[in-house]
C-alpha cells in the first residue's frame, strides 16, 4: 500500500488505552484530552475499516484486530525507540541513555552501586533502573526496552531463544535474627533449631521465597514446618521487622551489610548448610547494543562479577540453555558456615 492506514502517535494512544483499560486514563497518561484520544482511535478504526475495540464493557477491551495491530505495534514502537538510541550514539558517550533491568535484590542493593560508578564517567548519559519481576524484566530486555539486566529467578521458558544468560555472581542467603535473640549468642544452630523459630517472610509467590524454600528442602530442611509470624512485601520491611524482634529472616547477605556492621542485627549461620543462588546476567544478542550499554559491560559488569567472569563471556556464539534452575547448594563443616 502507498499510505500507511496508521501514524506512530495513533499506535501509541492503542498501547495505552491497552495498558491503562479506559480511554480517559489513557489521554491522562499522554496528557492529552481524552476527546482527542476518541477521535484518534476513530480515525484509525475507519482507515482500517475493522473496530478496534468492544464498546459494550466498562473496561476498553481489544477485539482480535486491536490484539494483533498492538501485537504489531509494539514491535514498530520498540524499533523507533531503538532507531533514535542509535542515532544518539552518534554523540560518543556524550549523550544517548542507558536502561538496566533488575529483580528486587538486584535492583535494590546491587545496581545502585554498579550505576554510581558508571554515572562518574559518563555524567552526559541517562540512566534508568526498571526493577520489576524477573518474568517481566526478562520480557523487557526481549522486546528491547531494556538493554542488559541482572535477575535471580527464572526466566520464562518461551524466551530460552531470544535471550543470551550468563552466569555473573553468587548471592548468598543469610539467617538474620534479632540481637536479643537467645540463639545470637551461638556460634551456629542446627537445621532442627529453625523450626522454633517465628518467621518473616516475603509473600509466598515472590521469586526469593521460593529460593529460599527450594535450597533448604535439598537440605532436608522443610520450610512446611517454619512457623511463620508474618508475610511482608519489601526485604527493607523485613529487615526492620527481624531488628524490632518480631521473628526471624532469610535475606540476601548484600541487603545486610549496613545493618551488621551497626551491630542492629545478627547473621547466624546453620551448621553444614551455606545457601547460595545464581544471579545471571541476561540480554537480546540481537538487539542493537549501544555504546553506553558496551561501556557498562565492559568496564563496570566485570567490577562486580564472580573471580575468573570475563567479557568474553558476552560474547558466545551459542545461546545458553533456558535455565531451569537458579540454586546453588554448598555444604560446609561448622567453621567453614561461620
Amino acid at each position: 500500500m502507498s499510505d500507511l492506514p496508521f501514524t506512530l502517535d495513533q499506535l501509541r494512544i492503542l498501547k495505552a488505552i491497552a495498558q491503562e483499560g479506559s480511554f480517559k486514563r489513557a489521554a491522562d497518561s499522554l496528557y492529552v484530552s481524552q476527546p482527542a484520544v476518541s477521535l484518534q482511535v476513530q480515525n484509525l478504526e475507519r482507515q482500517l475499516d475493522v473496530p478496534l475495540f468492544d464498546r459494550g464493557g466498562r473496561r476498553a477491551q481489544l477485539t482480535e484486530a486491536g490484539h494483533l495491530l498492538l501485537s504489531y505495534g509494539d514491535k514498530i514502537l520498540s524499533l523507533c525507540q531503538e532507531t533514535c538510541r542509535a542515532i544518539e550514539d552518534l554523540q560518543n558517550l556524550q549523550g544517548g541513555t542507558l536502561i538496566v533491568g533488575a529483580s528486587q535484590t538486584t535492583g535494590t542493593y546491587l545496581l545502585p552501586k554498579m550505576i554510581g560508578l558508571f554515572r562518574q564517567k559518563y555524567p552526559e548519559v541517562t540512566v534508568q533502573l526498571h526493577v520489576h519481576s524477573t518474568r517481566r524484566t526478562a520480557w523487557s530486555v526481549s522486546n528491547g526496552q531494556v538493554d542488559l539486566a541482572i535477575i535471580g529467578g527464572e526466566i520464562p521458558t518461551e524466551l530460552g531463544e531470544s535471550l543470551k544468560t550468563v552466569p555473573y555472581a553468587e548471592d548468598e542467603l543469610a539467617l538474620i535474627l534479632p540481637t536479643s535473640h537467645p540463639f545470637a549468642k551461638l556460634e551456629t544452630i542446627q537445621k532442627e533449631d529453625l523450626y522454633k523459630l517465628q518467621f518473616i517472610a516475603l509473600d509466598s509467590q515472590s521469586t526469593i521465597r521460593k529460593v529460599i524454600d527450594q535450597v533448604l528442602a535439598r537440605c532436608d530442611i522443610d520450610t512446611r514446618r517454619f512457623k511463620f509470624e508474618m508475610e511482608l512485601n519489601s526485604i527493607e520491611a523485613i529487615k526492620n521487622a527481624v531488628q524490632s524482634g518480631l521473628g526471624a529472616a532469610f535475606v540476601s547477605t548484600s541487603a545486610i551489610a549496613k545493618e551488621l556492621q551497626m551491630g542492629v542485627l545478627h547473621r547466624t549461620p546453620i551448621e553444614g548448610v551455606v545457601v547460595k543462588r545464581i544471579l545471571w546476567l541476561i540480554f537480546n544478542p540481537n538487539r542493537y547494543r549501544s555504546k553506553a550499554a558496551e561501556a557498562f559491560s565492559q568496564e563496570i559488569l566485570p567490577q562486580f562479577a564472580n573471580p575468573g567472569w570475563t567479557q568474553d563471556m558476552l560474547k558466545m556464539s551459542q545461546m545458553n540453555p533456558v535455565i531451569n534452575s537458579t540454586l546453588d547448594v554448598a555444604t560446609s563443616s561448622s567453621s567453614d558456615a561461620s
